[in-house]
């Protein structure tokens, strides 16, 4: 007579389904489907409203990975894939999908006047952390490594 066990955490699977390898690729595809609408977005902005406003959406569409020259200095002592964990906050601050979104909100429902090339640059912000996520670079752990 044999017992036999059935644990959810056997080798290697988990036992949280918001982390298994089927969940982890569903939340992927989510945010390149995001990724593409912001994209679509910014670029619809810049064609109703000039140059300006694409060449912001799309500046704004690099300047979050910008945030590793802060730290290019201790770039030759670091692992790979480490980023200095002096470049670490800063590179958080510009990869925290919530920033760019809540100043979308602020710009739709505050006070302030209506400046198109603004929005098209958060448009392009939102894009670039959208296509971070959906090809599996999310934000850092404080000494520089990517967190799962």
């Amino acid at each position: 007579m044999s017992t036999t066990t059935t644990s959810s955490t056997r080798a290697g699977v988990s036992a949280d389904p918001r982390t298994g390898s089927g969940f982890r690729g569903v939340r992927r595809a989510a945010w390149l489907v995001n990724a593409l609408f912001w994209s679509a977005f910014a670029v619809l902005e810049a064609m109703n409203h000039g140059w300006l406003a694409g060449g912001l959406a799309f500046a704004f569409l690099i300047v979050p990975d910008l945030a590793f020259l802060v730290g290019l200095d201790a770039a030759p002592r670091m692992a790979k894939g480490q980023l200095p964990p002096r470049a670490v906050p800063y590179y958080n601050a510009m990869h925290r999908a919530v920033v760019p979104l809540a100043l979308m909100v602020l710009y739709t429902f505050g006070p302030f006047p209506a400046w198109p090339p603004l929005f098209a640059a958060l448009c392009g912000w939102f894009a670039h952390i959208s296509y971070d996520r959906a090809f599996g670079y999310g934000l850092r752990t404080k000494e520089g490594f990517q967190r799962d």
